[in-house]
């Protein structure tokens, strides 16, 4: 796309990042499987190797087909630039990685995925990070929660396991005043129902795994960089804004402005950490995102239709979901997602954790795997799987609970989706 007209959602989805290749005139991206590039001569090398130049090196930094997937993800985000991974978590960890030193932490929410809080609450260790978990409905404790050691703030858009929605601009309101940035897990909602730059998020990140490709078929990892944020303001990062000896004391900051955290995740995060997102699994997102706003229009009308149902129902307790006029969050759909509240939640059934195995493994249609994000409806009891390791507390507060499964609801006919809930429901509750 060029400079010029705004265009909507829908064009964006399709044409940002993507123009007809210049050697063959092929109009859908083309999966760039290569290792290494040709330099055209030792000064061009050189200038690719002094960030004076931007070009393809070695696919671990740099890869065509994985560039166009960055520049699509940042241009629906509205960020200026952004940084494809592996994996979702390692999505994470290239966010964290700029900013963090030993002893120094994070403040991050009760309400994440289970393996975030596992890599938050004991992996970082080993790298001298900690976290402070805490709920971030209440913006004053998240606040309370922050010192001079803090270095960032991390929540979820619409939180998993629960669907529970965040108030982005109440966040990021604390931590403008602290001088830290706020980094936002946007996978369950994706830019189609919420764009955290627009909310007050620094950073944005994916796990391009689960909506963004939207078939259960590839892994990845997007961090996207609004460039809104000044990090030599102060001397809390100096990885950005201090000269760094791998590039004869360039700064970052100094040089690349407001894509200082992208390029430093490329020449850096990726030339160190090798989190490599691999040229086929970008293909496959791209191909994933060209429908976004049509698969979420519909994950959305079928789970406002199946958590009425299931609210209605008298074999379970309560759900979750954010788009009910019963939860708590509903006041904040209109104001953070107002194309609906995802596709996420879960479901107390009646009959606790016994009854929560029997109704996964009694359905039919509804796939008991660790994902969500699929076309076709997941469910799965998180107390067993995702977040086994957590304690009961833990769990508690992440709402997965022992008598708790979630859902994912995918894209199928609705009325097959809860004809399948209701027989199994039957099943597991009889």
């Amino acid at each position: 796309m060029t400079d010029g007209p705004t265009y909507g959602f829908d064009t964006l989805q399709i044409h940002a990042g993507a123009r007809p290749d210049p050697a063959t005139g092929a109009r859908q991206v083309p999966i760039y499987q290569t290792t290494a590039y040709v330099f055209r001569d030792a000064d061009h090398a050189a200038a690719l190797f002094n960030l004076q130049e931007v070009g393809y090196i070695y696919s671990r930094l740099t890869n065509p087909t994985i560039g166009a997937l960055q520049e699509r993800i940042a241009t629906l985000e509205g960020g200026v630039g952004a940084v494809c991974c592996s994996s979702g978590h390692a999505a994470q960890i290239m966010a964290l990685f700029p900013l963090m030193e030993p002893g120094r932490n994070i403040v991050a929410s009760t309400r994440l995925y289970g393996g975030t809080v596992t890599q938050f609450s004991q992996t970082i260790r080993r790298f001298g990070w900690s976290a402070k978990f805490v709920d971030f409905d209440d913006a004053d404790a998240v606040a309370a929660a922050i010192d001079d050691d803090t270095r960032a703030i991390f929540c979820e858009t619409i939180a998993n396991p629960g669907g529970h929605i965040t108030d982005l601009p109440k966040i990021a309101a604390v931590g403008d005043a602290a001088g830290i940035p706020l980094i936002v897990d946007n996978t369950s909602a994706t830019p189609y129902l919420c764009r955290p730059i627009e909310h007050g998020a620094t950073l944005v990140v994916h796990s391009t795994t689960k909506y963004l490709t939207g078939n259960g078929t590839v892994t990845g990892g997007c961090v996207v960089d609004s460039g809104k944020f000044d990090w030599a303001a102060n001397d809390k990062f100096p990885s950005l804004s201090q000269p760094e000896p791998a590039y004869h004391g360039m700064k970052f900051a100094e040089t690349f402005g407001p894509l200082a955290f992208t390029f430093h995740g490329i020449a850096i995060g990726l030339r160190d950490l090798g989190m490599t997102m691999n040229p086929q699994a970008a293909h496959y997102t791209l191909m994933g995102i060209e429908t976004l706003s049509l698969r979420m229009d519909r994950h959305v009308e079928n789970a406002r239709k199946v958590a009425t149902w299931l609210e209605e129902d008298p074999r379970t307790e309560y759900v979750t979901y954010a788009g009910l006029e019963s939860s708590p969050y509903f006041g904040l759909v209109d104001k953070i997602c107002p194309r609906g509240a995802g596709a996420l939640f879960t479901v107390a059934v009646k009959g606790g954790y016994d009854a929560c195995i029997k109704l996964v493994d009694s359905l039919e249609i509804f796939s008991h795997v660790a994902n969500l994000g699929d076309a076709r409806s997941l469910i799965i009891h998180s107390a067993s799987t995702t977040h086994r390791q957590l304690t009961a507390e833990q769990q508690e507060a992440a709402g997965a609970g022992p008598g708790i499964v979630r859902l994912s609801i995918g894209i199928e006919d609705a009325d097959d989706i809860i004809a399948d809930l209701d027989q199994a429901l039957a099943k597991a509750t009889s």
